[in-house]
This record gives structure tokens, sequence and C-alpha cells, in this order.
């Protein structure tokens, strides 16, 4: 039995799209399922649509997500010869031939086609062309593009591992183009010859390519190529049940990395979007996802993508994380340390403190804003609704003048609730009376995290500073 390659063939066209991940990471998780292989290839022939840098990042990105390559990253733009060889194969064995017509041509040819109510598609004017006809239109240097022969009356069939049988009718197929006139193949060709060159036995793609599968099947059969095993997985879907497009938010990759999402809720929550592990569990770590992953669960129905379940992943990943204190949490401390522009120290109190708060990191710099510098609030705010101005006033000078007590060395949560909770005790006030306007003498928010956590975290002199104002706006 051959040993599993599959591969992953992003066009590098833009950004990573939220389903190309999807396709990568299915790639990769049945290829390491099965002791095989995963290769990554950029397919950059349809050259007016090239974004420079844009393989760079796709290659970067994956490395990030820890989808790597287990061979050379191969680019299609520097296998021409590979595809001119298959091309010439194609022409002498009579299943592809030359085609000399205009773009003017095709374009009246369709135009009329339709006025008729036919389905457009080429009249094969070329398809009999003698070879000496041929040869003076080449040395006349007429451009021509390379099309392959569709056979007449056949029933072209092919299996998918999601889909089942597919059956086509040859008659319901044009004559594509394999090669066009710049000498670079068409998507059709290179990918064919390409998987076949890689020794690839799984070919992992989107439902959009379902419509190429035919010709895929008639390129094979004609180049005698052994076929590799289908695999398309489902559309990926709006809630609104549309196809996921920008138009209804992120669908980069790296807009969620940049944002703050983290890596093992990306990948967990994707791994989700069309395969079922068959039970009840929901989290999944990399090699979790290898021991259980298997086509035979991948969905047919398209999968939606609910940023709300992509964010109560990520807000699980984090608390986890934040519970290890391992190299882990450090790196998560790295990443807080970019969003805050804070230092490692700064950062990592942060996290702390608001990490079971939030849903990304992107959200701790305006979460924490008022841990650094302090916004403006009325006095109104300070008075807790069952509490009155002279109890509030009370409760912070009490407080000011007991914490004050506390030595540096014995600032802690601990410490800082057992004295306030004595001296509530001892003059009877209420929790309105002090913890309130402690909090909104911290914070100049009415909700935040608990006021002994902010006092711990502003530490002992930042604490007394802003008691204080708070102290002095009642007056």
């Amino acid at each position: 039995m051959h040993k599993v390659r599959t591969r992953f063939a992003p066009s590098p066209t833009g950004y990573l799209h939220i389903g190309g991940l999807r396709t990568a990471l299915f790639s990769y998780l049945w290829a390491k399922k099965n002791q095989g292989e995963f290769l990554i290839r950029i397919e950059d022939t349809d050259q007016e649509r090239l974004v420079p840098g844009a393989d760079k990042q796709l290659i970067e990105t994956l490395n990030q997500l820890g989808i790597k390559s287990n061979e050379e990253i191969k680019h299609q733009s520097n296998r021409l010869k590979l595809y001119q060889k298959a091309t010439d194969k194609l022409i002498d064995h009579h299943f592809a031939y030359r085609c000399f017509c205009s773009p003017e041509r095709l374009d009246q040819v369709r135009q009329e086609q339709q006025k008729n109510k036919q389905v457009p598609k080429y009249d094969r004017h070329c398809l009999d062309l003698s070879p000496e006809e041929t040869d003076q239109k080449i040395k006349a240097g007429e451009k021509f593009v390379v099309r392959f022969k569709i056979p007449t009356n056949e029933i072209i069939t092919a299996e998918d591992k999601v889909y089942g049988k597919i059956s086509v009718h040859s008659k319901n197929l044009d004559d594509f183009v394999i090669l066009k006139s710049n000498k670079f193949p068409t998507y059709h060709l290179a990918s064919v010859v390409d998987d076949h060159d890689m020794r690839i036995t799984h070919v992992i793609r989107g439902e959009e390519w379902m419509p190429s599968l035919p010709k895929h099947i008639l390129l094979y059969n004609a180049l005698d190529y052994a076929q590799p095993i289908f695999v398309h997985l489902p559309l990926l879907l709006n809630p609104d049940k549309s196809k996921l497009s920008k138009r209804q938010g992120d669908v980069a990759v790296e807009d969620y990395l940049n944002k703050g999402y983290i890596i093992e809720a990306l990948i967990n929550y994707v791994a989700l979007l069309g395969w079922n592990p068959g039970n009840d569990k929901e989290f999944f770590l990399v090699d979790d996802l290898i021991k259980e992953f298997s086509l035979d669960k991948i969905n047919k129905a398209g999968a939606v993508f609910d940023i709300k379940k992509l964010n109560w992943f990520n807000a699980e990943y984090i608390k986890k994380i934040i519970q290890q204190s391992d190299k882990r949490f450090n790196q998560l401390v790295d990443s807080a340390e970019k969003f805050l522009g804070k230092n490692a120290h700064q950062a990592k109190k942060v996290l702390l403190l608001f990490g079971s708060r939030i849903d990304s990191l992107s959200q701790l710099a305006q979460n924490s804003e008022f841990l650094f510098k302090l916004p403006d609030y009325p006095k109104e705010m300070l008075v807790f609704k069952k509490s009155d101005l002279t109890k509030t006033t009370e409760g912070l000078n009490l407080a000011l003048g007991v914490l004050g007590k506390i030595h540096h060395s014995e600032w802690s949560q601990d410490k800082i609730n057992t004295t306030i909770e004595d001296i509530m005790s001892k003059r009877k006030l209420n929790p309105g009376d002090i913890f309130w306007p402690l909090r909104v003498a911290c914070s100049g928010l009415e909700k935040s995290p608990s006021p002994i956590e902010l006092l711990e975290f502003l530490g002992k002199d930042e604490a007394l500073l802003r008691i204080k104002q708070a102290i002095n706006k009642l007056k």
C-alpha cells in the first residue's frame, strides 16, 4: 500500500481564507494520522491575479499555525517544462489540439449560441486543422491555446469520499483549455500533473471544485495516471446560510491572529467545521485531532461559521492557558505585551486579571486602560444606590487608614480583603458603603474586576492615591 501523501495547494492571490485553513488542516491531519506526508504547493500559474508576497505570507501563516510541509514547497511557475511535456503527450495521442481562435471570434460564437438558446461552448473550429495548417499558423506567429478534446457520447464517472459516485455525460462538457497562449497551464492540467508527479494519494479540496472533477478524470485517463482518492469538503456558510464572504465579517486567518485569537482555538474550531468526531467531546489539541480525525466523518451539508462559537472557544483556551503557568503561558504573555504595549511584568498582571473576562487578546488594551490612567468620573458614581454620601465618605476614609498600615511586602488580595472585612464589621458598614466606592475609586467604572483585585493590581501607592482622589471628589 502506498504511503498517504496529501497536499494543500493555495493560489497566492491574497490572504489565507478560513476555508483554505480548513482544507490545509484536514489534509495535514489525514497525512499525520496515517504516518504519511503533507506537502504544500503554490499554484501561481494565473499570473494576472498574483499578489506580490502573498505566497510568503500564506506559508508564514501556515507555519505559525503549525501546519508545515514535509518537503520543499513547490511553485508551479517553476515547473512549466513538466506541463509542456504532458501537453505534448496529449496532442501526440490526439487527446488535445491547438486552437488559434481569437477572443473576438470566441465571443461572437458565444453570443450566437446564446441568441439561439444554446449552451455556450467551443464549436471545435480548430479541431480538424491538418498538421500542415497548424505548422503554418505557428510559423506565422499566430497565438494559440491547447484544448482537451472531450470524448463524444460518453458517461464520465468519478468517486468522491464524501459525496459518493458522480456521473456526467460528455455532451455537457466543453473542450476546455489546458495550456494558455502564454505557455502557462490552466488549473486543470497543472493540478493533475502535479498531483501525479508529487505522488499525492488523497486530493482534499473545497466543494467548489466538484464541477472540475470530470475534466480531471479525463486527464488522468488520457495521461495514463493512477487516480488519487478525491475528498471534496462542504462549503463554509455565513449564519444566514449564504456562502462565507468578507461582506459579513472577517474571513482571513491573519485577521483573527492579529486580533489576538489563540492558535489552539482557531485550529480546534475550524476542525469542527464539516467534521464531527461522533461524540460529545469539544476540545481537541492537534495531537487529539490526529488520533480522532476520519474522512468518513466529514459531512455533506454546508458548515456554518459562527463567530460567537469561535469567540467561546477562544475565551476557553485563554483561561486554560492561564491556568497552566508553563511555556505556553509565557508565550501568551508575550502576545499580550504586543497588544498592550507594556512590559512583560505588566502584561502578565493584566492577563491574570482580565484573562477570564475576554474573548480575544485584542480586548486587553481597552479593558485595562483605566489601570494605567484613571478616567475622569462624576463624584455621584462613588455613592452606591443603597448607601449615602456620609457612609461612602466614612467607608473610603476608613479604607485609606487601614490599607495604609499594610506593609508593601504584605500587599496581597488575602491581606487586603481581610483588612477591609474587619473594619467593615467593626463599624457595621455594608459592602455598598466601602466595596462599591473602592471599585469606582480604583477604576472610574461601575463594572470592573473586584475592588480587591484592583487594589492588589495597582499596588499600595497607586491604590492609596486613587482613594485620596475619590475622597477629595466627595468634599
